[in-house]
């Protein structure tokens, strides 16, 4: 069972054929959502996919100017580790904390113009080591840097095929210490062009922005599927509440 749905992740299935567990086959989606940081630690395989990244993300008011998006999922990857998933000097910054497993979605918007990949860390790491290190990133503003930008996931077969590191265009990265969690998305065009002067989404999202990335609202993308993705991720950690960062 755990080699079928590997091959069913690495296959990216689009919409609500992935339903299993990530490669356990003996979760048991009806169980009752963990509520420890402990245990939260164990969503990356106890967790449906369609839970972590669903199918289609609704974002009402996510888009330049208030407007509405929606992005639907056009591939999932493998769980993995963050070696090979990481830039280099992204997976350094992270060391403190350590890779657990990785696990990453593609999206893509309604007009299929933007790919937006979704990621989320789980680490080794307890609570106050996942403190110290939001800290530094807020302290040395590790979070806007070019050359910590995430990796793109692009799936062959499908609108994500070309969106490779030359077509990152805006990118955001949250540690989380309520979960031990990072979780980032880094977006771009469709097309396959390539971005000279990306932006993170704090900048690309200012009014008033006039880069490539922010006139596309790609900030928007990575900053609004960042945002879905985490929450969900909160609501099946804390089903009671959903605490701020």
């Amino acid at each position: 069972m755990a080699a079928a749905a590997c091959l069913v992740l690495g296959a990216g299935l689009v919409g609500g054929a992935v339903t299993g567990s990530w490669l356990t086959g003996g979760a048991d989606a009806g169980a009752a959502a963990p509520t420890g940081y402990a245990e939260a630690r164990g969503l990356w395989h106890s967790a449906p996919v369609d839970t972590l990244f669903p199918p289609a993300i609704k974002g009402d008011g996510a888009g330049p100017g208030g407007a509405d998006r929606v992005w639907t999922r056009v591939a999932v990857a493998p769980d993995s580790g963050c070696a090979q998933a990481l830039d280099p000097l992204l997976l350094k910054a992270l060391e403190p904390v350590g890779c657990l497993r990785l696990v990453r979605a593609t999206y893509t918007d309604a007009t299929t113009s933007s790919v937006t990949t979704v990621g989320m860390l789980f680490t080794e790491a307890g609570a106050p080591a996942m403190k110290a290190l939001r800290t530094r990133f807020s302290n040395e503003g590790l979070a806007d840097r070019t050359d910590l930008m995430p990796r793109t996931y692009p799936a062959k077969g499908t609108v994500a095929a070309d969106f490779g590191d030359r077509q990152r265009a805006s990118w955001t990265v949250r540690v989380l210490t309520d979960v031990p969690v990072v979780v980032y998305a880094v977006s771009g065009f469709a097309d396959g062009r390539t971005v000279a002067d990306p932006q993170p989404a704090g900048r690309a999202t200012v009014p008033g922005a006039t880069n490539a990335p922010a006139q596309a609202g790609l900030g928007h993308e990575a900053k609004g599927i960042a945002d879905r993705v985490e929450r969900g991720l909160r609501r099946t950690a804390h089903p009671a509440t959903e605490p701020p960062r």
